[in-house]
C-alpha cells in the first residue's frame, strides 16, 4: 500500500532497464517475472532466480514494494521448480507473489509469503473475494468489470470487514493502462490452437495483433469488415478519469507492459504519478490531463480506450498493426565513459548523428530510462554543432551513465 494513504502506483518491470525506470519515476511497486513461470515469459527478457536479491535491494532502497508473478498454469512437472522459485523469493525479501494456480498459493502460504490473487482468476464478486481471502491479501479484479461493480465490491469488503491473513482489509487492484487481450481475463487458447504455444503459459504469439478477412465458406463471400484487426484491442488508459478511479475505492493500480521499452515505462509511470498526486491535492483538471496524455501518446500504444470501466459493453479494436506512438527512438551509439567531478558521459556514435538541441534517451541496467536535450557537445575536447558514426563525442549529463549504455534520438514518429 502507498503511503499517506494514497493509492498504490504500480510498474511494470521486464528487465533491469525498465525496474530502474519505474523506480526513478515514482512507482510505489514492482512487478516481475522470473524465467519461464509468468504470462510475459516470451514478450520479454525475464529476470533469472539469481537477480531476485538485486531487485530487493533496489526496491527495499526506495522503499518499493516487491511482486513475483508467478500466475501461468502449472502442471506437475513445474511444482519443484516453484517451491525453489518461492523459497529464494522468500529468501530475497521480495514482497508478495502475485498467483493464479491453487498449488502455488498453497506454497506461497505454506512458508509465509504474503500472496495476491492474479486478473487470471477471473475475480468478478463479493463471494469470490471472501473465499480468497483465506490465503491473499491483495486482489486483482477481472478486467472486464464496470468502475460501478468495483466501487460495489470495495464497499462490501469494508462493510463487511473481509481481512486477509494479515489482518488487515483486503485491498483491491486493477489494471489501469497498457495492452488488453481480448479474451476474457486473459485466458486465451489461439496460440495454442495455431502454433501449439499456450498464451496461459505465458508463450502468446499475439495472434489477435494481426489483419484477417472474414470469408463464407459456402459462397466464398468476402464479409466487408470496417476495420480488419478485428481482434486487436486498444491499449487501456484510466488518467483522463483517475478520480473516478481512485474514487471506486481500489487500492493499488497496475501499468501493464512487462513487454514494453524501459522509456515506456518511464513515461507512463511518471504522468500516472503526477496524476494520482495531483488528485489528492486537488488539482486534477481537464488541462493537465491533456498535457499527461500528449506524454502518454509519444511511447507505445495502440490507440487509447477506457476498456470496460465507463459501462460499454463492447470493445475499442485497433486499426493498425503495433504502435500509433508520436514519437519513436533511434539508436545511436554507446555509452564508453563517464566523468564523475565534471559529470560529463562519453558515448561513441555508431549510427545515426546526434546535434545541439536533439532529445535523446539513455539506458541501461543501472540507468534505467534518461531523457534530455543536448545543449553543448564536444569532440575532441572541440566544442561541436554535430556528432558524426565514429566520433567519440562528450557532453555534461544530469545522471550516471555506465560502460555499454544504450544512446538514442528521440524523433518525431
Amino acid at each position: 500500500m502507498a503511503t499517506n494513504n494514497k493509492i498504490e502506483l504500480m510498474a511494470p518491470a521486464g528487465n533491469f532497464e525498465s525496474l530502474q525506470a519505474g523506480l526513478d519515476n515514482g512507482a510505489d511497486s514492482v512487478y516481475f517475472g522470473v524465467e519461464q513461470l509468468n504470462m510475459r515469459a516470451r514478450a520479454t527478457v525475464n529476470f533469472t532466480m539469481e537477480d531476485l536479491p538485486e531487485i530487493a535491494r533496489r526496491c527495499e532502497e526506495k522503499n518499493v514494494r516487491s511482486y513475483l508473478t508467478l500466475n501461468t498454469i502449472i502442471y506437475d512437472h513445474d511444482l519443484s521448480v516453484v517451491k525453489t522459485l518461492l523459497a529464494k523469493a522468500k529468501e530475497a525479501n521480495i514482497t508478495a507473489v502475485i498467483a493464479s494456480d491453487q498449488a502455488v498459493i498453497a506454497m506461497a502460504r505454506g512458508i509465509g509469503m504474503e500472496v495476491h490473487i492474479s486478473t487470471q482468476l477471473n475475480v468478478t464478486n463479493i463471494e469470490t473475494i471472501k473465499f480468497y481471502s483465506l490465503f491473499a491479501d491483495t486482489m486483482v479484479l477481472s478486467r472486464e468489470l464496470s468502475l460501478r461493480q468495483v466501487k460495489n465490491i470495495t464497499a462490501q469488503i469494508e462493510k463487511e470487514q473481509i481481512k486477509g491473513p494479515n489482518g488487515k482489509l483486503v485491498e483491491i487492484e486493477i489494471f489501469g493502462h497498457g495492452a488488453l487481450c481480448m479474451a476474457v481475463s486473459g485466458k486465451c487458447y489461439l496460440s495454442l490452437h495455431s502454433h501449439n504455444s499456450s498464451a496461459n503459459r505465458g508463450a502468446c504469439k499475439q495472434n489477435c495483433r494481426k489483419k484477417y478477412t472474414v470469408i463464407d465458406q459456402e459462397t466464398g463471400f468476402e464479409i466487408q469488415l470496417d476495420n480488419e484487426y478485428m481482434m486487436s484491442p486498444k491499449d487501456l488508459c484510466t488518467l483522463d478519469f483517475l478520480d473516478q478511479v481512485i474514487d471506486s475505492g481500489i487500492q493499488v493500480l497496475k501499468i501493464e507492459g512487462r513487454g514494453r521499452a524501459p522509456e515506456y515505462v518511464a513515461t507512463v509511470i511518471k504522468n500516472y504519478r503526477e496524476a494520482i498526486d495531483s488528485y489528492y491535492e486537488g488539482s486534477f483538471s481537464k488541462e493537465k490531463i491533456a498535457v499527461w496524455m500528449e506524454a502518454l501518446n509519444t511511447v507505445y500504444n495502440r490507440g487509447f480506450w477506457s476498456g470496460y470501466y465507463l459501462g460499454q459493453e463492447l470493445g475499442e479494436w485497433s486499426d493498425v498493426s503495433g504502435s500509433v506512438a508520436t514519437q519513436k527512438k533511434v539508436y545511436v551509439g554507446k555509452g564508453t565513459h563517464f566523468f564523475p567531478k565534471a559529470e560529463i558521459g562519453q558515448f561513441k556514435i555508431e549510427a545515426y548523428d546526434i546535434k545541439i538541441g536533439d532529445k535523446i534517451l539513455v539506458t541501461g541496467p543501472s540507468t534505467g530510462a534518461q531523457e534530455m536535450i543536448i545543449e553543448e557537445m564536444y569532440v575532441n575536447d572541440t566544442t561541436v554543432e554535430k556528432a558524426t558514426k565514429g566520433d567519440d563525442c562528450t557532453f555534461k549529463l544530469p545522471f550516471r551513465i555506465r560502460m555499454s549504455d544504450k544512446l538514442y534520438k528521440i524523433v518525431e514518429a
